[in-house]
């Protein structure tokens, strides 16, 4: 196999898992949805289960990276996890049209999700 191959090949895999981690993603906010719904959870409560739907679903695409490369798998979970929160950052700022209402706990959601895809490439 050839260069290209091999990374049309890696492409391919990291598409894959993205769009893994965000049907992962929208399954675990529709449950959280059903609890708010349910239960009348507060504010906190649901600001709390979402940073923790982003470190979960980051933690097992970097689970899946690093078990998938073999290699370097620190640095693949980081992959996932950077790519993870880039569009997640992206679909936030054309919804909110500017950045002003997601600045504040961007730079706190890069490092969580960045940390988790990096822990659980190293777990894997």
């Amino acid at each position: 196999m050839g260069k290209k191959e091999i990374y049309m090949e890696k492409a391919v895999f990291i598409i894959k898992c993205m769009l893994g981690a965000y049907i992962l993603t929208a399954g675990l906010l529709l449950l959280l949805a059903f609890l708010l719904y349910r239960f009348g959870l507060s504010e906190k409560v649901v600001s709390v289960c979402i940073i923790a739907i982003y470190i979960i679903v980051t933690f097992f695409a970097g689970i899946l990276a690093g078990k998938r490369e073999g290699k370097r798998k620190f640095l693949w979970g980081l992959v996932m996890g950077v790519l993870y929160f880039g569009i997640l950052a992206m679909v936030s700022l054309v919804v909110n049209k500017g950045v002003e209402d997601v600045a504040g706990n961007m730079m706190t959601v890069f490092f969580l999700c960045a940390g988790s895809g990096m822990l659980g490439g190293m777990i894997s």
